[in-house]
């Protein structure tokens, strides 16, 4: 570690004792803040690494009067979580061996596959009740939100969603087709 040579306005981070201190005090919330932002732990862990190690690197830059430490920080990993989650929109996402093997081994599913769970599909809806097909087709099929339905229905948002609430329990009761 560096010793406290580093300016008059440095944050201590470059020192074994400030180092410490921001530990103690400040890693939880750097953590909580990752974790809610990236919402997985490990990507969690790196950012406030990353946050870390930036701040350590950048130590002499910090001025305490435009904030503490800790916003200090906090700004950094705002910074770092919004470098993660661009890279990660940059490239594919994880892919697991079993996809790899239904891609190599099937493919695409012809239009005959299309066709059968198009029938499923009517066949089910068609066991519903007109206001609950009708709720379940707006809301689930055409990806509509439920105050819009609710405003073409006429009816209450509340109305909309215990519709798609009951239509959903009473497809997921009936018996599974093999």
């Amino acid at each position: 570690m560096r010793d406290n040579s580093c300016g008059a306005h440095c944050a201590r981070l470059c020192t074994t004792d400030g180092l410490t201190e921001v530990l103690a005090a400040d890693r939880g919330l750097l953590h909580w803040r990752a974790m809610r932002s990236l919402g997985d732990p490990g990507l969690a862990e790196h950012a406030v690494q990353e946050t870390l190690l930036r701040g350590w690197r950048s130590c002499r830059d910090f001025d305490a009067r435009k904030g503490s430490v800790r916003t200090w920080l906090l700004a950094i990993e705002r910074n770092v979580v919004v470098d993660i989650v661009r890279a990660r929109a940059a490239r594919p996402g994880d892919v697991g061996w079993d996809d790899i093997t239904e891609v190599a081994c099937c493919g695409k599913p012809d239009f005959a596959d299309g066709l059968v769970d198009g029938l499923l599909v009517d066949q089910l809806l068609a066991r519903l009740s007109e206001p609950q097909r009708a709720a379940v087709v707006e809301v689930i099929l055409r990806d509509r939100g439920y105050r819009e339905v609710a405003a073409d229905f006429g009816v209450p948002v509340g109305t909309v969603k215990t519709r798609v609430h009951y239509a959903l329990r009473s497809l997921r009761q009936l018996p599974e087709v093999a």
